[in-house]
């Protein structure tokens, strides 16, 4: 799935570098040997497989710099340590040029994916087919990329910006008196084109969002016992079919099991874009004046 056009991604890019590069690589462009062919490879470092994710990024980051890089594998494949993954082609000072920023992506979004990927089992092994999915809590700049993660380790694409759909959330609850004011102000302004997600922090909310016909509800700050609770209770009083239920709020590692057994349709897990534990990749000259 394509998150976003490679024009785009190449703008984006372009400026990672210049933040990274400024007006030039002092070390490396006082070196004599700087303008030498060279190849080099990335190999994967982390004591724990990984799932990569940022390679099309990277070939881009290199090609931007001068360099052909070819991948050894794909996007979502599974690597251990030592494992190679890229290798690049070209003028030494121009490999160098591009290897922090190329890095960097390929460490936060494969520590993104891979978290994703091991959520994910968490939550089947619970006997559960919510999707996982990332929040908005993303560093400004590193969206698009952060979420293509999430989709590479098998998450759920939420919503991109503010005018991907409707979220009611509790301060615009706040300003317009109530669930049931904002939810029938927004059908009507917005028609039936527009997706409509509520936020709730108690049962009695989530009853009136769904009588009142959000597309989504969404449990906010629920402990696990509390979530099952009000599940249990609009699958009781037939409602439970008629939207979809996320879970949001709290959400670790070590409870995503007990919320998964809450049978709701998505878990939302913010700590995978804004506390990412990066995976590791170094980058090695391994021949130079070769080709």
């Amino acid at each position: 799935m394509r998150v976003y056009t490679s024009l785009r991604t190449r703008h984006i890019l372009s400026n990672f570098l210049h933040e990274d590069i400024g007006s030039g690589d002092i070390t490396t462009n006082s070196l004599d040997a700087r303008n030498l062919n060279a190849r080099a490879q990335i190999i994967a470092k982390s004591d724990n497989e990984t799932v990569v994710a940022g390679l099309e990024e990277a070939i881009i980051i290199f090609d931007i710099c001068g360099c052909t890089a070819r991948s050894l594998i794909d996007d979502g494949s599974l690597v251990k340590k030592c494992q190679l993954i890229l290798e690049i082609e070209g003028k030494a000072k121009d490999i160098l040029k591009g290897e922090r920023t190329a890095l960097n992506l390929l460490m936060r979004m494969s520590g993104i994916a891979t978290e994703t990927r091991l959520l994910i089992k968490t939550v089947r092994d619970a006997g559960s087919a919510a999707e996982i999915s990332s929040t908005r809590k993303t560093c400004p700049g590193l969206r698009i990329f952060d979420k293509k993660a999430v989709i590479i380790g098998g998450g759920a694409m939420h919503r991109q910006r503010l005018d991907d759909m409707a979220l009611i959330k509790s301060n615009h609850v706040y300003i317009s008196r109530s669930v049931a004011c904002c939810i029938q102000e927004l059908k009507e302004k917005c028609g039936s084109s527009i997706r409509i997600e509520c936020e709730v922090t108690n049962t009695h909310d989530l009853i009136t969002a769904i009588r009142e016909g959000a597309d989504v509800v969404m449990l906010d700050n629920f402990d696990p016992v509390a979530a099952k609770d009000a599940i249990d209770t609009i699958t009781r009083m037939g409602l439970r079919e008629r939207t979809r239920i996320e879970i949001s709020g709290g959400v670790r590692f070590e409870n995503i099991k007990s919320y998964a057994e809450a049978n709701p349709d998505r878990i939302s897990v913010g700590y995978l874009t804004h506390s990412v534990k990066a995976a590791d990749y170094s980058l090695k000259i391994v021949n130079r004046d070769e080709f």
